[in-house]
Parts: structure tokens; sequence; C-alpha cells
């Protein structure tokens, strides 16, 4: 009986975790921590919680089309208070690339972060997953800006509140400079941010984990683990190359990364909500 209270009593905090993020989401009024819910370390309630809602995206029409990695920077580490990387789910919705500006309406409390994105020409979802799988799975990279977001009120959060909330995903931008592993080591890409042209970040490849690949490869692994495998065709935003800064509507956001060119990201004078 006590593990059946247990698995209940589980099933119950995920539940109310999942909605009390949906709500924020939806209003546009960033929510309590879910770590009260949840607990500081529960990480595997966390990544259910995160499983649930990305199960209602889909149910909702969104369509997966990758991962982003998180919390791969010591420097962003710091900024959030954790010691540990984690993944989110990214959706077709977030990709707005396209767009002339970032609909700044759609974001609560809007950070850019400055990443490499690889997209994969093969599957990841063998047993023996090392760096030179990884490193075969991959097209090619582009330069990326990736626009975190949370909706947990003043970004008051932990391990648990940023898994759960997939992993702080707001939107993301690509840029449009393809470039082949072969023709660069994404260990050794520097990094400039800057917004309005102001300088406002800058890291390295080795900032990421020491090698973007390695947080691939993480990636790689866990999310074979959890039984949903990065495939072929999917996009994974490899962590932040230095620290994620505001971005308020009106901003210009501007990435340079040796080797990938330039990415820019124009945020709508739109309030956020």
């Amino acid at each position: 009986m006590a593990g059946q209270t247990s698995t209940t009593d589980r099933d119950a905090a995920v539940i109310a975790a999942a909605d009390r993020l949906q709500a924020a989401a939806r209003s546009g009024v960033p929510c309590s921590p879910v770590r009260d819910l949840l607990g500081a370390d529960g990480i595997d309630l966390a990544y259910e919680v995160q499983q649930l809602l990305t199960a209602k995206r889909i149910a909702a029409g969104a369509a997966v089309v990758g991962r982003k990695i998180g919390l791969t920077s010591p420097a962003v580490q710091r900024q959030i208070g954790v010691d540990r990387p984690d993944f989110g789910v990214l959706f077709d919705d977030m990709d707005v690339s396209a767009l002339p500006e970032v609909p700044s309406r759609r974001l609560l409390q809007p950070k850019a972060e400055a990443e490499v994105a690889f997209f994969l020409g093969a599957d990841l979802d063998t047993d023996a997953l090392d760096l030179e799988t990884v490193h075969g799975a991959v097209e090619y990279a582009v330069a990326a800006i990736e626009i975190v977001d949370s909706r947990i009120a003043g970004w008051d959060i932990r391990i648990t509140d940023t898994v759960a909330d997939n992993a702080s995903s707001g939107l993301y931008v690509l840029g449009s400079e393809q470039v082949r592993l072969r023709d660069f080591e994404p260990r050794e890409v520097t990094m400039q941010m800057f917004v309005d042209d102001e300088p406002a970040s800058r890291g390295d490849g080795a900032a990421c984990l020491g090698d973007p690949l390695n947080a691939l490869l993480w990636l790689a692994r866990t999310a074979r683990d959890f039984g949903a495998p990065l495939r072929a065709g999917q996009v994974v935003l490899s962590g932040a190359l230095g620290p994620m800064v505001p971005t308020p509507p009106g901003a210009t956001v501007r990435a340079e990364i040796s080797a990938l060119g330039s990415v820019t990201a124009r945020f709508s004078t739109e309030e956020v909500r």
C-alpha cells in the first residue's frame, strides 16, 4: 500500500507541476518554482513533467524537430546555480529563422545564448555511442542564437525547475552558413555576441563541456536511454558558448562564431507578455 501511495503522490506532483507551467505559458504570467512539488533534486520527476508537456504539445499538433542541450557552459551554470547539463525538446514552431523579427509577444523573460547547431544525417540509437559515432552522424553545423525563456518568475530556478520547464526553452534562430565537421573543430570556435552593437558576451567551444561534440554525445546517450533517441534530420542546439544575456523588445542580437559566420536575431518592439 505504501508503494501505491508513493506512486500516486508522484503522479499527482507531476500533474500539478505540468499544470502550473502550462498555465504560465498560456497566460504569459510567470509562475512560482515547481521544486516545491518535485523536490530540489527530483530530476527524474522533472523529466516526467517535461515528457507530459511534450505529449500535450504533440497532441495539439506540434512536431518534434530536435533537442537542445542546456547548462553546458560553466558560466551559465554559475548564473543558474547548477552543476550538470540537461536537455529539452525543440518543436517546429520554435524555429523563427525565417521571420523578419523574433516575436517578443511569445516570450516571458527572454535571454539569448550563442551556440553551435548540429544537423544530423544519421540516427544515434545504437548501444555503442562514442565521439567517432557522433562525429560521423553530423551532416553539418551552423551558428545559432537560442532564445531561452523561463516560465518561472524571476528565473528563480534550480535543476528541477528548468528540466520540468523543457530546459527553459523558448525560440531559436539559425545562421545560413552550413559547415561540415571536416572543415572545422567545434571545440576551437570562438564566439562574440553583441546586443545593439555593444559587446555583451564572449566564449568558445571549450566552454561547452570541453567540446560541443562532448555535449552532443552526452545528449545522444541520454536521449537513447530515455527511449527517444536522436534521429536523422533533427537539429541539436549544443548549449551556450558563453554567458546568456537579456533580450528586451526592440533589441538586436548578433553572434559571431569563428568558422560558422554570424547569425542575427531582431526582436520585435511588442512587449513580452
